[in-house]
């Protein structure tokens, strides 16, 4: 019994342990976890933002043109790589517009980095244009071709036919490609594609070059067209130059010529309150034909300010300036975002108003409310180009 024991005993000793391993399932990557670059944003960004909300502007921001300072604005949001909204893992669409949207604003760069780490590009249409399309931009038709090819869903909508077309015809298959062509063209008529095409496939004279993306970027280049001569689009631009857009410079001497002054000093921080409080001052005071733009620069910058004087406040509180033309409760929720430091939806609520107002930025009363907000919420360069800009158009 005892040698029994003693055994048990050694055997217990000398077999090892089996190691007790958790496992944790890994969570699915989300739409905005990959970085583009680093912007210095924080790793919370995204916190407390709806995903319907991305998914709503999202779209715009590849769509839609932007002024300079918006741009910059979403530039720096989109190449951010942060968890993003609750909602967003697994959602490939939206990572696909998160590219779209980078490419479309210049930042070719970010959104190529963001596609080499993107899953399951043949399982979703819109990630797959944004891969294709990067690599059309880089000069790398034959990995859009191969996209092309791979995509499982989405095969029939007008933009992989045009790309298919494009791919059989750099593939020695002209029958095959003019049928893919007629089909294009049948869906969504392109005049400035078909013209491009009919000269690839027909030897017909194809005019100018075009550089709207990078579809038209591959077919000028396959005809040895002269690129110099055409407008790039801000994602073919950033592609033939190689480097992100610049930043946009503003005419601070004409600025100053106008307000006293106060134009330089916005792009050292906040504007001196004793000269804030003499702009506010002389803004009250102003004949019918200089009130609107002293009133105008007055508020522009004490958006930016911490808070105003007494005097200042009553003032500023009489302007009359009517209100903008972004709906009210995108207003509101554009302020609660920026009480609650929701620095994510905060941004893209602003982009939301921008992309509706264009490439001459939002109106007046709107931009005001957006640099506030900005400012508030950690974005304290842009709010100053959107000060700037505004500065700028002030008539």
């Amino acid at each position: 019994m005892l040698r029994t024991v003693l055994f048990a005993a050694v055997l217990a000793v000398a077999t090892p342990a089996v190691a007790q391993v958790e496992v944790v399932p890994l969570a699915a990557p989300d739409a905005f976890s990959t970085p583009g670059r680093d912007t210095g944003l924080p790793a919370d960004l995204w916190a407390g933002t709806p995903v319907e909300t991305a998914r709503t502007v999202l779209p715009l921001l590849g769509a839609r043109p932007l002024s300079p300072a918006a741009a910059v604005l979403a530039r720096r949001l989109l190449a951010t790589g942060a968890r993003g909204p609750e909602g967003s893992a697994g959602d490939d669409t939206l990572a696909g517009q998160r590219a779209s949207a980078l490419l479309a604003l210049g930042d070719v760069a970010a959104a190529a980095r963001i596609l080499d780490r993107a899953p399951g590009l043949e399982r979703n249409a819109e990630l797959s244009r944004a891969a294709a399309e990067a690599a059309l931009l880089a000069g790398d038709a034959p990995r859009a071709c191969r996209i092309a090819e791979g995509l499982a869903t989405g095969r029939g909508e007008a933009y992989w036919l045009r790309l298919r077309a494009f791919c059989q015809a750099e593939a020695g298959q002209p029958a095959q490609a003019q049928l893919t062509f007629d089909l294009a063209q049948a869906q969504g008529r392109d005049v400035v594609y078909g013209r491009l095409m009919t000269a690839k496939l027909a030897g017909a004279a194809p005019g100018a070059a075009s550089l709207r993306n990078g579809l038209d970027l591959a077919l000028s280049r396959s005809l040895n067209l002269d690129l110099a001569a055409a407008k790039p689009s801000p994602a073919v631009a950033a592609a033939l130059s190689g480097a992100e857009p610049p930043p946009p410079v503003f005419d601070t001497s004409a600025i100053d010529a106008q307000i006293g002054g106060l134009g330089a000093s916005v792009l050292q921080g906040l504007p001196p309150e004793g000269a804030l409080s003499a702009l506010i001052a002389a803004a009250a005071d102003a004949d019918a034909k200089t009130r609107p733009r002293l009133q105008g620069a007055a508020l522009l910058l004490a958006a930016l300010a911490n808070d105003l004087p007494g005097p200042d406040r009553l003032r500023v509180s009489a302007f009359a300036i009517p209100e903008g033309k972004a709906p009210a409760g995108r207003n509101l929720a554009l302020e609660a975002a920026a009480d609650a430091r929701r620095a994510g939806e905060a941004a893209l609520l602003a982009l939301w108003t921008s992309a509706e107002a264009g490439v001459a930025g939002p109106a007046l009363p709107d931009r005001v409310r957006i640099v506030r907000v900005l400012a508030r919420a950690g974005f304290a360069d842009e709010a100053r180009l959107f000060v700037l800009e505004g500065l700028a158009g002030l008539k």
